[in-house]
């Protein structure tokens, strides 16, 4: 990539909360005329003005906040709603025969907008709460449930947990977008990368390995090294791995932002096969299932690091000439991993003979790391017919690396 980091902002939501200011606005503009024509009706006119002056400046002092999910902090929201509980709490105090007449509060359908603001920020579990707090406010504020009264706060209860579900819907959608963009971006990039690299550094290292077998000699294996490492970027190359991610929230505006780093990063999951790949070479052969093969990051690691010690005993039991194969098969409730060579076999009792001499590269390297994830180690041998490996992870590992999925 050109650079260390490509972002993409999106945010669905964000025509929302320029609605939702619109709205306060709207609402204090209806709540003051609603006020100024009924004026004559108020016992103390002078409850309903003060109220009103305080919530004119509160709504326009705090109009930023509302802007965007990240304005929009928790203890704001704890504020707003109190502005508006309080509202229609003094409605009796300024007008006692309101509560008679099923007339409206002092902060009216501006209410509402309160409400809606917790439903933008955390989804209707939240919206829920704050229209609830809102239905015993109008309850207390009539001193018994009325037909207007439960149609209104029905209405606001299913339109601000509606609202709060749809938020929900169109940030999941949001995030799955997000990464097919980045995904279409990394085929992309990794089309060009191997186009490039086909024309430069994979000819120069097949060059470099023609050359060095005809000349010979410490030239030969500098020749044999080049040729491994061009199979190596080959694999690596086509094998499809997609960088890993990381989401946040934009503190300007409240958007998605997901980032794609050139490097691996710390994640809850991991592909296998990124960690695997490396090993492919002119003697080890890698296959895998064209899929991410995710496992919790402590478990891949430690399935990687059970490889790379069967990988050391191939190369130095069966020899530097062996062949060796790396087959990855993700299955629904466990990884498997296979490594096969064609080395002389492990004769019968080895392995125990090994262990009593106190070398435990199997028995702590392999079987000692697949143990603490829960998984098993098999190795099936067979003297002149080479040796294999069989490593299982489950999904859900039970041991220190932690679950799995």
């Amino acid at each position: 990539m050109a650079g260390r980091e490509r972002v993409v902002r999106m945010s669905v939501e964000q025509p929302l909360w320029r609605a939702l200011t619109a709205y306060r606005v709207l609402t204090l503009i209806y709540a003051a005329l609603l006020a100024g024509f009924g004026h004559g009706k108020y016992e103390r006119p002078w409850v309903t003005f003060v109220f009103l002056v305080v919530l004119a400046l509160w709504t326009l002092v705090t109009l930023p906040r509302v802007a965007n999910a990240a304005s929009c902090t928790k203890r704001f929201l704890g504020l707003d709603l109190t502005v508006a509980l309080t509202g229609i709490l003094l409605t009796p105090l300024a007008d006692f025969d309101a509560r008679h007449m099923d007339g409206p509060t002092l902060p009216s359908i501006w209410t509402a907008g309160s409400v809606l603001a917790f439903a933008l920020k955390g989804g209707w579990r939240w919206a829920a709460f704050a229209s609830t707090l809102v239905a015993v406010a109008n309850i207390i504020e009539r001193g018994e449930p009325s037909e207007d009264t439960f149609h209104n706060v029905v209405l606001v209860w299913v339109a601000s947990i509606a609202i709060g579900y749809v938020v929900e819907v169109a940030r999941a959608s949001e995030r799955t977008l997000a990464r097919a963009l980045e995904i279409e971006a990394a085929t992309r990039e990794r089309e060009r990368l191997a186009r490039d690299i086909h024309d430069s550094v994979l000819q120069v290292l097949a060059m470099v390995q023609r050359r060095g077998t005809a000349l010979g000699g410490e030239a030969a294996e500098l020749g044999r090294m080049a040729g491994e490492q061009e199979v190596a970027l080959r694999t690596l190359v086509s094998s499809g791995l997609v960088p890993t991610t990381r989401v946040s929230e934009d503190s300007a505006d409240g958007a998605v932002v997901r980032v794609v780093d050139d490097v691996a990063a710390e994640s809850a999951e991991s592909d296998l096969r990124a960690l695997l790949a490396p090993h492919a070479g002119s003697r080890v052969t890698f296959a895998e299932p064209g899929a991410p093969v995710l496992l919790a990051a402590g478990a891949a690691r430690e399935l990687a690091a059970a490889v790379s010690a069967a990988l050391d005993n191939v190369r130095v039991h069966a020899g530097p000439d062996a062949q060796a194969w790396i087959l990855v098969e993700d299955e629904p409730d466990a990884v498997i991993v296979t490594v096969r060579d064609d080395g002389p076999g492990i004769p019968e009792g080895r392995l125990d003979q090994a262990e009593g001499e106190g070398r435990l590269g199997v028995a702590l390297s392999i079987r000692g790391r697949l143990r603490d994830l829960g998984g098993t180690a098999e190795l099936i041998s067979v003297p002149g017919q080479g040796a294999e490996v069989e490593l299982k992870v489950p999904k859900v590992s039970r041991g220190k690396a932690g679950p799995a999925r």
